[in-house]
């Protein structure tokens, strides 16, 4: 049966189109329609997303930005307050508003200004069959194509549709998707001021959303607010309180997790798999990654090269820019056209500079604050402020430099800024559980936007001292003992190579365990040569690195081989979890648009006895040599720091302090990190791991571990025993056991005298009974 208003409407609409034809020549072309199966089926364009393992998002790929969410789930504030702002007639409407038509024939008939009164429906049909130009034939197309989509797929579908579509600024389209991008939240969790301001976006999302221009964007969410309570959406006690209630916007690049290039690898991974059609079809990769851990990896590697990187010298402002000689309203435009060429960062925040003296800086940020910088925040860029500084180092008005704070002035109403600049060191960290290999925290570099190469994963360099407890697993298993005492002395190999202790000074005989405590790279030679480079460079395959990067020869013992970050964190995870290797997981799950499993990560493999790596005394011994370097040894700020025993670890430094390492674990978590240039070049004289990759270290462990017990000493495994004040493997207690790699004497072997005199005996009593020949 035919509703007579709906077609009194209908009617009334077609004049209206008709009359537009009169008003503007409409072209025959008119009349070729697009079909509405875009809209009938809809299927949305899903970005490729990539989620930490606790379900934080890392990353979104695909040129828009898209959560779709059926209506049912859409709160219903939302819903009001877009119907309110942008078609309160909705519900009663058949796809055009006759009174807002009629005001827009008008305007066009008279020339007056144009007005939109496009209904929600009209504006679907506009945003995805349509262009947008203004016309005539446009408009009639619109019309026509509103009234038959209302015939085709009901009320809720459309609203549905829109919802989800429509483009709302930063890339982002639908609701649920800006919900994301400027509160840092879901839809459901949004205040009435938030959902006003999103409902406020259509209009003009491009110079009114918050981020390009919050001025615009509030006095837009105050119209919304207005006509939610005009609708009886809210009221008067409501609408106070959304007025008054301040708004923090989420910033651009801004991320509760900061992890590209783990994103960058579920990408790559996605797109070798699946082709390049993921960017749309809505994909979801779940890593191992904890949001919580990678926070604080990411802050730790931060810090750490911001603090190197200031022990070194001021380099000079990144560019200079010229400004008008003015300071009004003309100076704040031209900083900001300035700026918009250089990408700002969370932390490192890029500025112009305004004023320049010896005692103060005032610079404009690329969001048009002005932040004054003196005192100890200039000591650094001292001679750039200078009367006399050359052009490459000095401080002017218009120098581009890099900001950063320290803290809150004594009334902490204030951040206080101090003069920064964007770092040429590089750093990585990689952290994962011992038991299963799952990665839990990636750091590749220190800004992928800057230098997306992967150092984690693809950066291939000398590991120094932070090999050697690998080496010293190889020489236990020929006999050499925590007790063996090795020369820590000058050496001088066959070919002349003749390699020193970094601190240039020698103890003489000191035992195995000593020599790694303080990193003895003589008497790590003299180990080696021992056990055998072949030996040893094939048993650091047991741990998980390539044994062909590593050198046949004695430089092996000071770590002149190649390894990568992530190879190091699962060498040292072997020891972590009592001796057996771990196959490193970044990528856990990959998801379909409807949640269907098309990729899952096997799972982790048995630790058992027939998968073992190494034997677990062996392990255990390990382990206690490693506890030794960070309670009293070159890590012994470990423990110190972090107040806990259970700390494990060995600090590594190249030639020349061209690489620096620290690697180590507690039982539940084993980590790398790596210092150094892309391209290899010291990293300053007296700088080492212990000094420069352990702080990191320890920064990122003091978080991931807050809240973990202290783990208890682990429990003696088979075939050890002690002996004096070290451990000893039980087969060797009677003798047998290398008690001294010395030059002078060579190789001396442990002998229990008793037993040998007995067992003089008891093979010369059988050979007086017949029993031997």
């Amino acid at each position: 049966m035919l509703h007579l208003p709906l077609l009194r409407r209908s009617a009334l609409a077609l004049a209206f189109t008709a009359a537009l034809f009169v008003a503007l020549p409409v072209p025959a072309s008119t009349f070729d329609m697009p079909s509405l199966d875009r809209i009938v089926h809809y299927q949305p364009k899903l970005p490729l997303q990539v989620f930490t393992a606790d379900g934080v998002e890392i990353a979104q790929f695909g040129t828009e930005r898209r959560e779709y969410v059926p209506l049912s789930r859409i709160p219903l504030q939302m819903q009001q307050a877009v119907l309110a702002v942008e078609d309160a007639r909705f519900r009663e409407h058949s796809g055009i508003d006759p009174k807002g038509m009629a005001r827009a024939v008008v305007a066009v008939i008279t020339g007056g200004r144009r007005q939109g009164a496009s209904t929600i429906t009209q504006q679907l049909v506009r945003t995805m069959l349509l262009t947008r130009e203004f016309s005539a034939e446009r408009k009639a197309k619109e019309i026509w194509l509103a009234l038959k989509l209302e015939d085709e797929i009901s009320k809720d579908r459309i609203l549905e549709i829109y919802l989800n579509e429509i483009f709302l600024g930063q890339r982002a389209y639908g609701f649920a998707a800006a919900s994301q991008i400027y509160f840092g939240k879901p839809l459901d969790k949004l205040s009435l001021a938030e959902t006003a301001m999103l409902a406020g976006l259509p209009q003009n999302p491009y110079y009114a959303n918050p981020v390009a221009n919050f001025e615009r964007a509030t006095q837009r969410q105050r119209v919304v607010l207005e006509r939610m309570r005009a609708t009886d959406a809210i009221n008067d006690k409501q609408l106070a309180a959304a007025r008054d209630e301040k708004l923090t916007i989420r910033t651009p690049g801004s991320r509760n997790v900061h992890a590209a290039h783990v994103a960058e690898m579920a990408r790559l991974a996605v797109v070798e798999r699946f082709g390049t059609e993921v960017y749309s079809s809505g994909l979801r990769v779940t890593t191992s990654l904890r949001a919580a851990d990678q926070r604080a990896a990411h802050a730790a590697v931060q810090r750490g090269v911001l603090a190197l990187d200031r022990r070194g010298a001021w380099r000079g402002p990144e560019d200079v820019e010229s400004l008008p000689s003015d300071n009004g309203a003309e100076l704040e435009r031209a900083a900001a056209e300035a700026l918009k060429d250089h990408r700002d960062d969370e932390v490192l925040r890029v500025g112009i500079v305004l004023t320049a003296t010896p005692k103060a800086v005032q610079v404009q940020l690329a969001d048009g604050e002005r932040v004054t910088v003196q005192g100890e925040g200039l000591r650094w860029a001292q001679r750039g402020l200078d009367t006399k500084a050359k052009a490459p180092v000095k401080i002017t008005r218009g120098s581009i430099v890099r900001v950063v704070t320290t803290g809150k002035t004594k009334d902490k109403k204030s951040d206080v800024w101090a003069i920064s600049q964007w770092p040429e060191i590089e750093a990585a960290m990689v952290a994962l559980d011992p038991q299963n290999g799952r990665v839990r925290a990636l750091v590749g570099g220190f800004d992928f936007a800057k230098q997306p190469f992967n150092h984690v994963t693809q950066g291939w360099r000398q590991p120094g001292s932070a090999l050697k407890p690998l080496l010293y697993s190889a020489a236990l298993e020929s006999r050499v003992m925590p007790a063996t005492l090795v020369d820590d002395l000058p050496f001088t190999a066959a070919n002349g190579w003749s390699p020193t202790n970094s601190n240039g000074q020698y103890e003489g005989p000191i035992t195995l365990r000593h020599a790694l405590t303080k990193s003895s790279n003589l008497a790590s030679v003299r180990v080696v040569q021992h056990t055998g480079t072949h030996a040893s460079r094939e048993w650091t395959g047991r741990f998980g690195l390539d044994p062909a990067r590593q050198p046949d020869d004695l430089t092996l013992a000071l770590g002149s081989g190649s390894v990568t970050p992530l190879q190091m964190a699962q060498a040292y995870a072997t020891v972590a979890n009592g001796g057996w290797r771990v196959a490193p997981v970044v990528i856990e799950k990959i998801t379909d648009a409807q949640g269907k499993v098309l990729f899952e990560a096997p799972a982790p493999t048995p630790l058992s006895e027939e998968t073992r790596a190494i034997p677990a005394r062996n392990a255990f011994v390990v382990g206690s040599l490693l506890n030794d370097v960070t309670r009293s040894g070159t890590a012994a700020r470990a423990q110190a720091l972090l107040k806990r025993p259970d700390i494990y670890g060995k600090t590594g430094t190249t030639n020349d302090a061209v690489d620096a390492w620290f690697a180590g674990y507690q039982p539940t978590l084993a980590a790398a990190v790596w210092v150094g240039y892309d391209k290899p070049r010291s990293l300053g004289g007296g700088e080492s791991g212990g000094r420069i990759a352990l702080p990191i270290w320890i920064d990122y462990m003091g978080a991931a571990l807050k809240g973990v017990p202290v783990a208890p000493a682990p429990a003696t495994p088979d075939g050890l025993v002690r002996e004096g004040e070290d451990w000893l493997y039980s087969e060797w207690r009677d003798g047998g056991w290398v008690s001294e790699i010395s030059d002078a004497s060579g190789v001396q072997y442990k002998t229990n005298v008793g037993a040998e005199i007995g067992k003089v005996f008891n093979s010369f009593g059988a050979w007086l009974r017949g029993e031997r020949n």
